[in-house]
């Protein structure tokens, strides 16, 4: 496998082709989410209107409201849905590594990858937008989730606690978002030259992630 997630790393991408061959009613609420899952990539929750969103999703203006009662309610859907796609492609990634090590380099590509093709979705989740409850409690269990099961992999090769595995996790995870949102959200003109080649942005993570949670 390489380091390129299965299905497309876009979400809004995903929602259309996942779609296909669906009732036309679920065709035009995908398209109405992919709309504001574009649209987010260069603006804030709060600027998003439902006349941008119908026209980037072709619809009428009334039909958004066929569908969802509000922007909230839709962004809020929207996330729910993100967050389930988001932990289904880091899954996919993980599933055939022989080693905790390979596990964990391939999830990291593909947490890369996601976040970079999903950003303004991203941004929402990682500042925890307190409009969406729903959406940061959903992401809150996905990184729990997450950081048990990296404690179990790696808890299988030694004697280690699993408590203590468990506060790595959650530690080396928190480095990664930090080290993400300075990367895309963020204006310094070092780190995005450090990072442009993914290659080594991928060792760099994994070795971080290997040493946390063997040394």
């Amino acid at each position: 496998m390489t380091e390129t997630t299965q299905t497309p790393a876009r979400f809004a991408k995903a929602l259309l082709i996942r779609c296909r061959g669906a009732s036309k009613r679920d065709r035009t609420r995908a398209r109405l989410q992919a709309a504001m899952a574009e649209l987010l990539d260069d603006r804030p929750p709060a600027d998003l209107k439902v006349a941008d969103i119908c026209r980037v999703a072709g619809s009428a203006h009334g039909t958004f409201y066929t569908y969802f009662p509000d922007i909230r309610g839709a962004l809020a859907d929207t996330l729910l849905e993100f967050i389930t796609f988001l932990q289904g492609e880091m899954r996919q990634a993980a599933r055939n590594g022989p080693t905790p090590e390979d596990r964990s380099r391939r999830s990291t590509a593909a947490y890369l990858d996601l976040f970079a093709a999903n950003r303004g979705l991203m941004r929402c989740l990682v500042t925890r937008l307190d409009a969406f409850p729903e959406a940061s409690a959903a992401f809150q269990r996905l990184n729990r989730d997450w950081a048990e099961t990296v404690a179990d992999a790696w808890g299988r090769r030694g004697a280690t606690s699993r408590d203590e595995l468990l506060r790595r996790a959650y530690a080396l995870g928190g480095m990664v978002d930090q080290y993400l949102i300075m990367l895309h959200f963020g204006d310094d003109p070092t780190l995005a030259a450090l990072s442009q080649d993914r290659t080594a942005l991928i060792e760099t993570l994994s070795h971080i992630w290997e040493r946390g949670m063997t040394g």
